[in-house]
């Protein structure tokens, strides 16, 4: 994989990313916040966890911590800037999503094909950026499935966030005519 390959499957996260809290934020906050019993409860926690997520990944990738105490720290951080009860309505998620965006994105555009094959080191062993990073995507899109299998719950059509609807009608370059 290389740079440009991850280039493009970070723009696709955050178009897919975007095009769910806008969505999200035509709930109520009653649904937005409704605990329907998924691994994460609600809209918004889930939506909490993947932000988090992309926080926390972003954090580590900037600065890798030496030593498992540092990430202990880093995760107590996570789950203290994310607590549902700082993101009441889906406009505050959006903000602070809009704000991670960002930063993920300007990382994401300095990325060279020499960093993505620095070893990081996670869970006792190491594992090249560019293989966290294919992680942070799947990850992504995993709990996306879930936060559009709730929203349906709640009797809201999600958008599409199939990669191939990103690459045919918002990334038309990808697609070639026939």
């Amino acid at each position: 994989m290389t740079r440009d390959d991850i280039r493009l499957l970070y723009e696709y996260d955050r178009w897919a990313n975007r095009r769910l809290i806008i969505a999200a934020g035509t709930l109520n906050a009653e649904q937005f916040t409704r605990d329907l019993g998924g691994s994460f409860g609600s809209v918004r926690d889930t939506l909490l966890h993947i932000l988090g997520g992309e926080w926390i990944w972003l954090a580590y990738w900037k600065d890798p911590p030496p030593s498992p105490a540092i990430l202990s720290d880093l995760i107590a951080r996570r789950d203290t800037l994310f607590h549902p009860d700082v993101f009441p309505n889906a406009s505050v998620v959006q903000s602070k999503w809009m704000e991670i965006e960002k930063e993920q994105a300007e990382f994401v555009s300095r990325v060279t094909n020499e960093a993505l094959e620095t070893m990081l080191p996670f869970r006792g062993t190491h594992l090249k950026l560019m293989h966290l990073m294919q992680h942070l995507a799947n990850h992504s899109t995993y709990h996306r499935g879930q936060v559009a299998l709730t929203m349906r719950q709640l009797g809201v059509k999600p958008p599409a966030t199939d990669f191939h609807v990103f690459l045919t009608q918002d990334f038309p370059e990808a697609a070639t005519a026939q």
